[in-house]
């Protein structure tokens, strides 16, 4: 199994939910308004056996109008058509915003990763489109719904014999996780219920999890099993360290 981290970089967001870029060289926190967030977003490329799978979609951020996470997978050696599988642990706006683009010309929105099977919760799905909340960005989502490339998951279940989803809740209402097992090797991608190292080793009860405390203890529990069983994690929001394995 190898493990690629997509860096999109680092961003600022605020109450307005807009990420903005952020340079640690040439900016300055002090400036960004008052309560805004430094966070760094990180998708993942995991080759496979069989399959070629992206974990999660980043912020959607382009650079003369080309996803930059097209960029980050090409100097990869691979396409985005090459993509067989899209894990998404849930859709808030920096998780989903890769998933689509619109065309310049129709306005349509169009699958980022085309050959892709996309396995998204279905509670997921329909609080994004339908719950108002302004963590979600519902506009390029629209087209989830009814695609035939999109699988809507239950709470549990096992994907193809070798990946196994489960509902988490910590995070957002409906957030789930993602076991890949391959060769006596165990990934665990866990969004943002493990978005760092650093939280792995704490006990961290964070403002932003609509159950803080049910995310602290999924945390230490997987920790736990983690070093017992030989685990990998993959953190989403940590640049710095985008994998800990304890094998």
């Amino acid at each position: 199994m190898k493990i690629m981290p997509l860096s999109e970089g680092s961003f600022t967001i605020d109450h307005s939910k807009v990420f903005i870029p952020f340079d640690p060289v040439t900016d300055n926190m002090q400036q960004r308004s008052k309560g805004s967030l430094l966070v760094e977003i990180q998708p993942f490329l995991v080759e496979t056996s069989r399959d070629l799978i992206l974990l999660d979609a980043g912020l959607g951020f382009s650079q003369h109008g080309v996803l930059q996470l097209f960029d980050r997978i090409d100097s990869l050696g691979y396409a985005a058509s090459d993509i067989t599988k899209v894990l998404m642990s849930h859709l808030h706006r920096d998780h989903a915003g890769g998933l689509s683009f619109k065309d310049v010309y129709t306005d349509a929105y169009h699958l980022s990763f085309p050959n892709a099977v996309h396995y998204i919760h279905k509670q997921e799905l329909h609080f994004a489109l339908y719950g108002g909340n302004p963590s979600y960005d519902a506009t390029g989502l629209y087209l989830l719904e009814k695609h035939d490339k999109v699988v809507l998951l239950d709470d549990f279940g096992v994907i193809d014999g070798y990946i196994t989803h489960q509902l988490s809740s910590g995070h957002s209402l409906f957030h789930q996780v993602f076991f890949i097992r391959e060769d006596g090797d165990t990934l665990l991608f866990a969004g943002d219920e493990a978005p760092q190292l650093q939280q792995m080793k704490t006990r961290f009860v964070a403002k932003y999890d609509q159950d803080g405390k049910k995310a602290m203890a999924l945390r230490q529990e997987w920790w736990e099993q983690g070093q017992k069983e030989g685990w990998t994690f993959a953190f989403y929001h940590d640049i710095s360290t985008p994998t800990f394995s304890f094998r």
